[in-house]
């Protein structure tokens, strides 16, 4: 592979959030003011929708109301950059060395007043041959209790297994977004599992057993994304559902998970 296709994004006096096909790829604050992230397994041969989104909302529990627009006032130096790039592997991801195939620009000026969230979005084509993704063609769901129950029940085993080094059910049921990962990079399905059983057994080795927070039934949250397709397992925080304690250097692993709902079924496809 010679070229990488990335989302870049950039944030000065706010935070921002990149979003292309309906998920959410890259998030910036004071913190992190920049954010580089390959998104070829969300992207479309044809038309893709992106989409930057100026002081974002946290993602609510469903049984909350959404919070209302903030308004707010401009003091000219606030600035959000989105851009698609397509680097050469190994280079650096900058406008003045990779092509940018789409941009997304917020600068209000000085004294304007604007409503936040600010959400600015496009539809571009980008020159891709990908296949056609599992998450594409999912059902529409909405998060029910059952589905949060069997959602939880998952990321528990996840858990369980994981904490004792028991990574072949992890394994098998992230197989699919595993092979669909080494297939948008163009790398063997079995060099990626590979991969991926040594780096979760290298975490185990490392902490000497891994400690995941508890998952609480009602601190789950399933935020719809793809418009529906896919379900975000988060917690009341607005962080992925399933991770671990801060280690005694302060490292948390985090496992984040996007589901598909089949006939009942839950099936890791991001």
């Amino acid at each position: 592979m010679e070229r990488l296709l990335v989302i870049k994004l950039d944030a000065q006096g706010c935070e921002a959030e990149a979003w292309l096909n309906g998920i959410p790829l890259a998030r910036v604050n004071a913190a992190r003011p920049r954010a580089i992230v390959p998104i070829h397994e969300y992207t479309l041969a044809g038309a893709n929708r992106i989409e930057m989104v100026v002081w974002p909302k946290p993602a609510a529990a469903p049984d909350k109301p959404p919070l209302p627009p903030q308004a707010l006032v401009s003091d000219g130096k606030l600035t959000a950059q989105l851009r698609i790039l397509l680097p050469r592997v190994g280079n650096v991801a900058d406008e003045s060395t990779a092509r940018t195939l789409a941009q997304l620009d917020w600068a209000p000026p000085k004294g304007q007043a604007y409503e936040a969230p600010v959400s600015l979005s496009q539809e571009i084509p980008l020159p891709v041959s990908f296949p056609r993704w599992r998450w594409l063609d999912a059902p529409l769901v909405e998060p029910t209790p059952a589905l949060q129950q069997a959602a939880l029940a998952l990321l528990q085993g996840f858990a369980e297994g994981l904490a004792r080094g028991e990574v072949d059910g992890f394994l098998a049921a992230t197989r699919f977004r595993t092979e669909e990962l080494a297939l948008a990079y163009q790398r063997p399905a079995e060099e990626a599992l590979s991969r991926l059983r040594n780096h979760l057994a290298a975490l185990y080795a490392a902490a000497q057993g891994l400690a995941f927070l508890p998952l609480e039934p009602d601190g789950l949250v399933l935020r719809r994304l793809a418009g529906g397709r896919l379900l975000e397992c988060l917690d009341a925080s607005g962080q992925a559902a399933l991770r671990t304690a801060a280690d005694a250097q302060g490292q948390t692993q985090i496992f984040p998970l996007r589901l598909a709902a089949v006939e009942g079924k839950l099936y890791v496809l991001r």
